[in-house]
């Protein structure tokens, strides 16, 4: 079923034509603000020549002059520009922190969407948030001073060329320099990039690791799996850390040779530069000036080594979220549809769920008129649960067709369609918030409707025995509440609304006899509705409120039909998939009304 996700849209795809990312074509909506930052790195970079020129100005001129209105005025000319320079800085960090908030803005919620789409891909294997980390770090290095080295560095050639015209030895010491800080830029990419990628995915698989075990911490403490999986922690914390040892222990060692051989550098063009004075071939204020000028030639160059760890991290980022949202690209919203009436349709269906090496379901076929209640049975992994994800679009068909009136799941909008869809898994895992956000869906929280489907699921007067009633904070396992209440409380979330479409995957399972008359009561309510109720369950008390069963066996229909018939007939033999027992019922199943 159809997704909707956030700006930016992409643009229309032709074949044989190249198209961007969504990543890059967000980068390029903020090109304008990279070209201000440009802009004003080109005036910024002019100003950092006054540091030079001054210096240049008091020895060669205030010196041999001894005018102190001179100094005056040089001094308040370079104050003022000093000033206009830090202005300009600043205006320059801000337009850099308003892009990322805007870059945040355009891809977060794609992102977001991405990040599940990921998770329903792979069947809940992949769940990790890490794409929204790897956002965020984009977003700190557009923000850091990393990221002006690489502004700043194209400068070097205008301050090289000023040192050749300051003396042709000035401009070979500084092309010399930054030959040898090039190269240890390039050695450092070389020594840590490896350890830096085996890094990232060591610290990604760690903290999955260490998720999953979250989720299932009281498996562990009760059965005292807690040292042993501590152990395995920790043996991944050893090999991460020592790969981040390794890289920082490179990356510091050259970014300490290059710091070294920069302050040398300036140090020693001090000498150069008295030499050379001594030998009246350069003025005593192009010694200090060349020295200034050297320094902010290698700067950035300086600073890029520095920070190339961050660098390197965002470039692994972006390289990670262009692969997600490549896999998970942009949809349009399809066509709006009218309101389901629940009718569905199965053509030949074979489903294979995300990493199972062949397929469950094997060609089922099977229609369900609006209004019928079915019931679906078979042994443990026949089938059923797949069945039920399929028909909801939460598994993708490999051969086939699923239909919910008349349209493939494809073609229905996820976001409208939902208002119409009740469902009702095995496991229930209900959301941070309220039970009143929890049941009405997060979205509009009507009290009329929030207690209606309450009461539907015989959980109103437990609510209101909790200490706050429907304003009750919940965690997402729903920690104040037992296994059955949960499941409960998953009903009313089901039963919200006006679904005309609700499944049941085995609703009963954690439910008391209390829990279980009204669930019974429940689907009587939904069968007087009209509403198409589809129901995993081998508990008579549920079947006898379905008007078909469908039996399945290996991933085939070896039963269909209406209730009774069914249930008589597995009285009396025992059916066998594909081309054992014949279905007692033609595979269509309609409402006996």
């Amino acid at each position: 079923m159809g997704t909707h996700q956030p700006q930016p849209q992409p643009q229309p795809q032709h074949q044989g034509t190249w198209v961007r990312s969504d990543l890059r074509r967000a980068l390029q909506t903020c090109r304008t603000s990279f070209w201000s930052v440009g802009f004003f790195s080109f005036f910024i970079n002019l100003l950092l020549l006054v540091p030079s020129i001054y210096m240049l100005q008091v020895y060669d001129r205030v010196l041999s002059s001894g005018s102190e209105s001179t100094l005056l005025m040089l001094t308040l000319i370079a104050v003022f520009l000093f000033i206009v320079m830090g202005g300009l800085e600043w205006v320059r960090t801000q337009i850099l922190i308003v892009t990322s908030a805007r870059l945040d803005s355009l891809l977060g919620g794609r992102v977001f969407d991405a990040v599940f789409a990921q998770s329903l891909a792979s069947g809940g294997r992949i769940s990790s948030a890490q794409p929204l980390t790897d956002l965020l770090q984009i977003r700190q290095f557009l923000t850091g001073p990393g990221l002006f080295a690489f502004f700043d560095a194209p400068w070097f050639p205008v301050y090289l060329g000023m040192m050749f015209l300051f003396h042709p030895v000035f401009g070979a010491v500084g092309l010399i320099s930054a030959f040898v800080l090039a190269g240890l830029a390039v050695w450092n990419e070389a020594a840590t990039r490896k350890h830096l990628q085996e890094a990232n995915r060591h610290a990604m698989e760690s903290n999955q690791f260490t998720q999953r075990n979250l989720r299932n911490a009281e498996v562990i403490e009760a059965m005292g799996m807690l040292p042993r999986m501590r152990t395995r922690w920790q043996d991944k914390q050893t090999l991460l850390l020592e790969l981040q040892t390794q890289a920082s222990a490179k990356g510091g060692l050259i970014a300490a040779l290059s710091k070294t051989y920069r302050l040398t550098v300036q140090s020693l063009i001090l000498g150069l530069g008295a030499y050379l004075a001594i030998h009246r071939e350069i003025t005593p204020g192009l010694v200090i000036a060349g020295s200034i000028l050297l320094g902010r030639a290698l700067a950035p160059l300086d600073l890029m080594i520095s920070t190339w760890r961050g660098f390197s991290q965002a470039r692994a980022a972006y390289q990670r979220l262009d692969e997600l949202l490549s896999a998970a690209p942009y949809r349009e919203p399809p066509m709006p549809l009218p309101a389901p009436r629940g009718e569905i349709l199965l053509e030949s269906a074979v489903v294979q769920p995300p990493g199972a090496s062949a397929p469950v379901l094997k060609g089922i076929s099977l229609r369900i008129e609006p209004g019928t209640a079915l019931g679906v049975i078979g042994a443990s992994a026949s089938g059923k649960s797949t069945l039920l994800r399929a028909i909801l679009g939460l598994y993708p068909v490999s051969q086939g067709a699923i239909r919910l009136d008349g349209a493939e799941t494809t073609q229905w909008d996820r976001e409208a369609l939902g208002n119409y869809i009740g469902y009702l898994p095995q496991d229930v895992e209900l959301l941070d918030g309220s039970i009143g956000e929890n049941i009405a869906r997060f979205g509009t929280v009507d009290p009329d409707r929030v207690v209606a489907a309450a009461r539907a699921a015989g959980i109103h007067d437990m609510i209101l025995r909790l200490p706050e009633g429907y304003d009750t904070k919940i965690l997402g396992h729903g920690n104040i509440l037992s296994a059955g209440q949960q499941q409960r409380l998953g009903l009313a979330r089901a039963l919200f609304g006006d679904p005309k479409l609700v499944i049941l995957d085995e609703p009963n399972s954690n439910l008391d006899q209390e829990g279980e008359n009204a669930l019974v009561a429940a689907l009587a309510e939904l069968k007087r509705k009209g509403c198409t109720v589809i129901v995993v369950t081998h508990r008579k008390s549920l079947l006898s409120q379905v008007d078909k069963i469908v039996l399945l066996a290996e991933g085939l229909v070896a039963v269909s039909g209406p209730r009774d018939q069914v249930l008589a007939s597995l009285q009396n033999s025992t059916p066998r998939p594909a081309g054992g027992l014949r279905p007692v019922a033609a595979a269509p199943v309609h409402n006996p009304s």
